[in-house]
């Protein structure tokens, strides 16, 4: 598995400039030990951080590997290039996959292009946008959305494999401009979600309800967010969503599935990737739609979606 483009860089979690000797290297590592462990203040995570980034950068043959972006960490730019339209069938797998609208991911991806070659520069031939030394020096802001791209495309091949039962919709716009967007809406007998997919680099836990985390931005509140984008489209559409789902990497989230806040009737809830197929499949507890009103409340959708891509 490729590292998430806003995974910290090694020499970035050591404190040394990329250039450092291997003298310098290794000194800053035993400095950084001795500040993460939990025992002279640090904690546990930061501490496994230091050690995975001297396994990246530590011996010769490894940081050779990681500078020319050979090694098996480095979110080789292939895995980022890769876009998912909804989800492939699997070879030798014959059974129906859910119906699939719209292009997740499509509008983030096109947007790290645009910004990569501005900030690359005007004249610049970029033949690999998603060369992993490149990515790795592009500011954040840039990474961040070649990340929310691959978020999406990772969550729209999981939901595909739903089955026939389901309806999948993404990228759908979701007030007046193009951030103002849902990245999935799925539709089956166990109720209508609204599903947010994110990675911001870091891992995730619940306050109060909402998500927060390192890697958030000031004052970004995730569910809140699509609890206001789900209520434009659930006007529109005249339908009511069951589920608010914020999906990170598993390794970002808490716990398989985290109940988050309710809010307007739909319950929050913050969910590991992995585990997002079997959810919606096994729904909550007195939630769904069924009948005549999953074939009403498809049409409704159908008739009112609108893209941002």
């Amino acid at each position: 598995m490729a590292d998430s483009p806003l995974a910290s860089n090694p020499y970035e979690v050591l404190g040394v400039a990329p250039n450092a000797s291997d003298d310098e290297l290794k000194r800053a590592y035993r400095r950084r030990l001795r500040e993460a462990h939990p025992d002279t203040g640090g904690s546990s995570a930061e501490f496994d951080r230091v050690q995975q980034a001297w396994q990246r950068v530590g011996t010769p043959s490894a940081r050779a590997a990681h500078d020319t972006g050979s090694d098996a960490g480095s979110g080789g730019g292939g895995a980022w290039a890769q876009s998912a339209t909804g989800g492939a069938r699997r070879r030798g797998d014959s059974r129906p996959n859910a119906t699939s609208h719209g292009h997740p991911g499509g509008y983030f991806r096109e947007q790290y292009l645009d910004l990569m070659r501005e900030w690359v520069g005007r004249g610049v031939d970029l033949d690999d946008p998603y060369d992993p030394q490149l990515v790795r020096r592009a500011p954040r802001e840039i990474r961040h959305l070649l990340a929310a791209a691959v978020a999406e495309e990772k969550t729209a091949t999981a939901l595909f494999t739903l089955g026939m039962g389901f309806t999948l919709w993404h990228d759908v716009l979701a007030g007046s401009g193009p951030l103002d967007k849902l990245d999935h809406i799925v539709l089956g007998p166990t109720g209508l979600w609204a599903v947010l997919s994110e990675d911001w680099g870091a891992p995730v836990k619940v306050k109060r309800g909402e998500v927060i985390g390192e890697g958030l931005g000031p004052g970004e509140r995730p569910l809140h967010d699509l609890a206001v984008r789900a209520k434009v489209v659930a006007r529109e559409a005249k339908v009511r969503f069951s589920a608010l789902v914020v999906v990170v990497d598993d390794e970002h989230a808490p716990q398989s599935v985290t109940e988050l806040k309710s809010i307007r009737g739909a319950q929050g809830l913050l969910v590991e990737r992995s585990r997002l197929v079997n959810l919606i499949r096994t729904g909550l507890p007195g939630v769904g739609v069924g009948g005549t009103d999953l074939f009403e409340v498809r049409t409704r959708i159908q008739q009112s979606v609108r893209y941002v891509y």
